[in-house]
C-alpha cells in the first residue's frame, strides 16, 4: 500500500508549520519543519491526534493534548525538524537518524533501541512511578473488597515499563513526591509544572460564609484509586456537610452498585457525573463551594487538583496528589476516613476571612505556576540545559 500524504490546512494555519500526515496501515506520522534554518530532527512518541485538530478545538479533558504540541514548539523554535508518533504506536520503526527523542513511558524502550546510538532520549513521566502506582491501588481495591465483600476492577493501573532505564533524562509532571518515585537511577529529572486549559477569574462575589459546608470530589475514572469511596463515607457520617460528586461514574458500573446509597439516596450528596470545566454549570458548583476534597492514592501531578485551584477553591488533597499546597491547604497523610472528616470541619470551621484568604492564595499560587505559559517556559529551560550539556 503507497503512503498517502495530506495536507490538513487548519492545522497548518494554527501552528505556522510546514504540516503533513503519512497514512499507511501501519502508521501514522505528523512531521513539522521549522521556519529557521534546520539544526537536526527529533521524534516525539505521546500524543498525535492535536497535530490534526485547530489549537481552539483540543479537548479539556486532559492537559496532554495541548502539552503535546507545545514539546514540538519548543524543538521548533530550536531548529529542529520534528516527527511525532502516537504513544501506542508499535508499528514504528525509524527510518532517519534523530539528534533527540522525547517519548512518553509507553514504547519508550522499544523505540529507543532502535535508534542511533548518539540519539538523546528524554522520557516524558506524567504518573507516578508503575510500582508505586499500582502497589497503592491495589492496597486501595483490597481495602474495598475488606470493607463491602465486593471486588471493583482496577482501572488506573500503569503498565510494566522501563522508560527511566533507557533515558538519558527525563521530564515529569508533578512535586517532590512524584520525583521521589522516580529517584533510584542516576539520572537527572527535570520537575514540569502540569498545565491547564481553561483559568477562571476571581469570583469576586463569592460569599464564603454561605458555602462553607459545601465541598466538591472532582476526578476522572478510577474511582476508587482517587478516593471517592473514601469520600462517600466520610460525608455519609457528616449530615451537615454538603459533597457534590463530579465525574464519570455511571461509567463504572461496579462501583455505582456498591455505593448506589451514597451516591444517590444521601440528602447531603449530590452525584452530577462528568461536568465539563469550560461550562457554566462547573463555575456555578465551584463558586458554591469552599473546597476539593481529593484523596487520591497516586499520581503524576493531577489536573482535576490544578483545575480546582484556578476556580477558588481550598485544597484538601493527598499528598499523593502530586500538588503541593502550601498554606493555602490540607495534605492529608493517611487519606483515612477520620481524617478526612476531620479536615472538612477545619475549613468549614474557618471564618469568612480565612476561608477567603486562603482561597485566593490557591487562586494566585495556580494562576503563578500551572498556566500553558509556565509549562512552555519550564520545558524550555529543562531542553535548553539538556542541549547544553550534550
Amino acid at each position: 500500500m503507497g503512503v498517502r500524504r495530506i495536507i490538513n490546512k487548519m492545522a497548518l494555519n494554527k501552528l505556522g508549520f510546514e504540516l503533513r500526515r503519512l497514512d499507511t496501515r501501519v502508521a501514522s506520522i505528523a512531521s513539522l519543519k521549522p521556519e529557521k534554518s534546520v539544526k537536526g530532527n527529533m521524534l516525539i512518541s505521546y500524543v498525535i491526534d492535536p497535530f490534526f485538530m485547530r489549537e481552539e478545538d483540543l479537548p479539556t479533558s486532559h492537559t496532554r493534548f495541548w502539552e503535546s504540541l507545545q514539546i514540538a514548539r519548543t524543538f521548533l523554535d530550536k531548529g529542529y525538524c520534528v516527527d511525532v508518533i502516537n504513544f501506542d504506536n508499535s508499528d514504528f520503526v525509524p527510518e532517519k537518524k534523530y539528534d533527540f527523542f522525547v517519548g512518553s513511558r509507553t514504547n519508550f524502550q522499544r523505540i529507543a533501541e532502535l535508534l542511533n546510538p548518539e540519539c538523546v532520549k528524554i522520557a516524558h513521566l506524567t504518573v507516578a512511578h508503575w510500582l508505586f502506582n499500582n502497589t497503592a491501588q491495589y492496597v486501595r481495591l483490597s481495602a474495598v473488597k475488606k470493607k463491602k465483600g465486593v471486588t471493583i476492577a482496577p482501572r488506573k493501573m500503569v503498565e510494566v515499563n522501563y522508560a527511566l532505564e533507557y533515558a538519558d533524562y527525563a521530564t515529569i509532571l508533578g512535586n517532590e513526591f512524584t520525583l521521589g518515585t522516580y529517584n533510584y537511577e542516576d539520572k537527572q529529572l527535570f520537575p514540569i509544572p502540569i498545565s491547564t486549559p481553561v483559568i477562571y477569574p476571581w469570583p469576586e462575589d463569592k460569599d464564603f460564609h454561605v458555602c462553607r459546608n459545601n465541598f466538591i470530589w472532582f476526578g476522572s475514572d478510577g474511582l476508587v484509586h482517587k478516593g471517592l469511596d473514601l469520600v462517600l463515607e466520610a460525608f455519609a457520617e457528616m449530615p451537615d456537610m454538603n459533597l457534590t460528586v463530579c465525574g464519570p461514574v455511571s461509567a463504572e458500573k461496579d462501583f455505582e452498585r456498591v455505593y448506589y446509597k451514597e451516591l444517590y439516596n444521601t440528602s447531603n450528596i449530590r452525584t452530577v457525573g462528568w461536568v465539563d470545566i469550560g461550562a457554566p454549570a462547573f463555575a456555578e458548583i465551584t463558586k458554591n463551594s469552599i473546597g476539593l476534597i481529593y484523596p487520591s492514592c497516586s499520581e503524576g501531578q493531577s489536573g482535576g487538583v490544578l483545575t480546582c485551584l484556578h476556580a477558588s477553591l481550598i485544597p484538601v488533597v493527598s499528598y499523593e496528589s502530586g500538588v503541593s499546597v502550601d498554606d493555602f491547604g490540607v495534605v492529608l497523610k493517611q487519606s483515612s476516613i477520620a481524617e478526612i472528616k476531620n479536615a472538612v470541619r477545619a475549613v468549614s470551621n474557618l471564618t469568612a476571612q480565612q476561608a477567603k484568604s486562603m482561597a485566593r492564595k490557591a487562586w494566585e499560587y495556580a494562576t503563578a505556576n500551572h498556566t500553558r505559559e509556565a509549562f512552555s517556559r519550564e520545558y524550555n529551560k529543562a531542553i535548553s540545559t539538556i542541549m547544553g550539556s550534550n
